[in-house]
């Protein structure tokens, strides 16, 4: 019979317990509402149409959700994250971590099989415009957190099952700009209740032999 180490979660060192909250952008709708903004929430519109037109649909889908200004959860499709090269590399980098300790317990014990929980906790990932432009324009980064069990068998063999949670708090920094762009006007529409900022979320699953 196999034993279960419940001491504490392998890989968690580095990671953090909770996902970062919004940025420090004034209160939703706490601004008043100037012609620009108009002209910004037409501009916005118009960008995310476009997008949809040139298959940028994740990018459009959350442009169009932040205008929709109810501020609700956006679930995307983790499992199409994943398949980005800078976020598996990210993942497998945790895994391998996991693998790692799981066994370097397992040799100090009495190498019976044996089970070990494991946290990464939250972690970021730049998702870059060489990457994927669509993601790079919907997200820019995100965050992710494995949480799952290492299995090592009596020979040493080890077998991981984990579950992928994302996490994004999606917003436009005040203050912040990308490519010389500016991103106040942008965090304008959330102060003056035009849109409002959300929430991004999605899990995956994964078998590792």
């Amino acid at each position: 019979m196999g034993q279960t180490d419940l001491t504490r979660p392998l890989g968690r060192h580095g990671g953090w317990a909770d996902p970062e909250p919004h940025c420090g952008n004034a209160e939703h709708g706490t601004l008043p509402v100037r012609p620009y903004d108009l002209l910004t929430l037409a501009a916005c519109h118009t960008l995310a149409a476009l997008w949809h037109l040139l298959g940028l649909r994740n990018a459009a889908g959350m442009l169009r959700h932040y205008l929709r200004g109810n501020g609700t959860p956006h679930r995307v499709d983790a499992e199409r994250l994943l398949a980005l090269p800078a976020v598996r590399a990210a993942a497998e980098a945790q895994l391998a971590r996991w693998r790692a300790e799981a066994l370097e317990r397992w040799a100090a014990g009495d190498r019976a099989p044996a089970a070990y929980p494991a946290d990464s906790g939250w972690r970021d990932v730049l998702i870059s415009r060489h990457v994927s432009r669509d993601w790079w324009l919907a997200l820019r980064y995100v965050e992710f957190r494995l949480t799952g069990t290492v299995r090592v068998a009596a020979d040493g063999t080890t077998v991981v099952d984990y579950r992928c949670a994302v996490h994004k708090a999606w917003n436009f920094d005040r203050g912040g700009r990308e490519l010389g762009v500016p991103f106040t006007p942008f965090a304008r529409l959330h102060e003056t209740g035009l849109a409002k900022e959300f929430a991004v979320t999605g899990e995956a699953f994964g078998h590792h032999r």
